[in-house]
């Protein structure tokens, strides 16, 4: 199918560079023939064709209720409308666990004639792998997977973003609130602890968790940080008693990379503030909320399907950036974050971006007291490949350029775990 639409879109193009083969003078060209513009409006409802008979599928692990998972939601309703895909031709799948049911329903959506399916979870990875393996001329894509660049399958990818940078530039508003805590003297220097409820001790959570930390602490020096662990992605209770064990524990700031309301809430019913991921939270926690990271998902959309219908290839482990609006804050609650913190933000954004910052660099942290100069990183699970990548080089850490997915896995000084059952 994909080859058929790949014809059509190469007829599409002759046609247009016939229309446009005429004299080259400025005047023709910006007065085209009546021809030209005949054969542009063919053109144009040529493209719009090739959206409007496509069929996508989404499955997500949770639904709306997952902050997690509703950023993945929006992103996926914005890019298909942008590209005039028909609602009724978007199928989502919600609250499908990371298990069989992931490869039955991605069957069910290529039975039914879908050309692109997508997922959202780590878990559903080899399931989608599975599928695409069963239906060659369906694109299998996935979010925050590690095989598609060792599994050489033409139709499926992994996809990911630097949303370390996101995490780092919401840690800069933390350590400004801890600043401004000190200040006002809520807080000693050697009170300004933070607290992190986090999943899965997967490298994704800990890049987060670090680079967060790292953020505070380039605007708090004074600052430390327990983390906790759910064992799940989506727990409200688990993530809410979390919070609570954290705050008991004299944390004066609460951050997570969990997908609830939980944490959230219990910071608003203690007075603690609060830096969610993947939305805001405001709505919950009006008094406490600062601001959010997350990565915005549509832009991946928009060219992983277009590259679809029109069969062309794509990425196999395609990395979203600051530079692509792949890795976004949401509106700062400026009735709780410090102030002057956009105007800070703004300029480590840009210094971020331009390559003067960088979030692992070498000589800001240290590992069971020293610098780190080497590590060999595992980015291929293929078992022929072991840990074979030299990921630190010119000062700094080089996350989520070796593949998309994160595997920054190092536990540096001032986090201290609080349990690590969960992986």
């Amino acid at each position: 199918m994909r080859k058929i639409v790949s014809i059509a879109m190469t007829a599409v193009m002759l046609a247009s560079l016939v229309a446009c083969g005429g004299s080259k003078t400025a005047e023709n060209a910006s007065a085209p023939s009546a021809a030209a513009k005949e054969a542009s409006n063919e053109n144009q409802a040529s493209a719009d064709a090739s959206f409007s008979d496509m069929k996508v599928g989404f499955i997500f692990l949770h639904d709306e209720n997952s902050t997690y998972d509703l950023n993945f939601i929006n992103a996926a309703k914005e890019a298909t409308e942008k590209l005039g895909i028909p609602s009724e031709n978007v199928i989502f799948k919600t609250n499908v666990p990371e298990g069989q049911e992931c490869y039955d329903t991605a069957a069910e959506l290529a039975d039914s004639g879908c050309r692109y399916v997508f997922a959202d979870s780590f878990g559903h990875e080899d399931f989608m792998i599975q599928a695409a393996k069963e239906f060659p001329e369906v694109t299998f894509a996935h979010a925050t997977g590690t095989k598609a660049h060792t599994e050489g399958l033409d139709n499926y990818q992994n996809a990911f973003a630097s949303i370390y940078e996101g995490r780092y530039l919401a840690g800069v508003a933390a350590g400004m609130k801890l600043n401004e805590m000190i200040k006002d003297g809520k807080i000693k220097e050697d009170e300004a602890k933070i607290g992190y409820v986090g999943a899965y001790t997967y490298a994704e959570v800990i890049s987060g968790y670090t680079s967060f930390f790292l953020g505070a602490r380039s605007e708090c020096p004074s600052a430390t940080m327990e983390v906790t662990f759910t064992g799940s992605w989506y727990d409200e209770t688990a993530e809410k008693e979390a919070a609570n064990k954290l705050i008991n524990d004299k944390c004066v700031l609460i951050s997570q990379h969990a997908d609830s309301m939980g944490a959230p809430t219990a910071c608003e019913a203690a007075g603690v503030p609060n830096i969610s991921y993947n939305g805001s939270t405001e709505s919950v926690a009006p008094n406490t909320f600062i601001v959010s990271s997350r990565i915005n998902w549509a832009p991946y959309f928009v060219e992983s399907i277009t590259a679809c219908a029109e069969g062309k290839s794509f990425d196999k482990d395609w990395t979203g950036t600051l530079g692509t609006d792949s890795v976004l804050l949401t509106d700062i609650n400026n009735n709780v974050a410090a102030e002057g913190t956009q105007e800070k933000l703004d300029s480590v954004k840009a210094d971020l971006e331009s390559g003067k910052l960088h979030v692992f660099d070498t000589e800001t942290f240290t590992v069971e007291g020293k610098k780190l100069e080497t590590y060999m990183a595992d980015v291929d699970t293929d078992p022929q490949y072991e840990g074979d990548t030299e990921a630190v080089s010119e000062g700094y850490f080089h996350e989520s350029e070796y593949r998309s997915a994160p595997y920054f896995d190092l536990q540096i000084d001032g986090i201290t775990l609080l349990d690590t059952n969960f992986g």
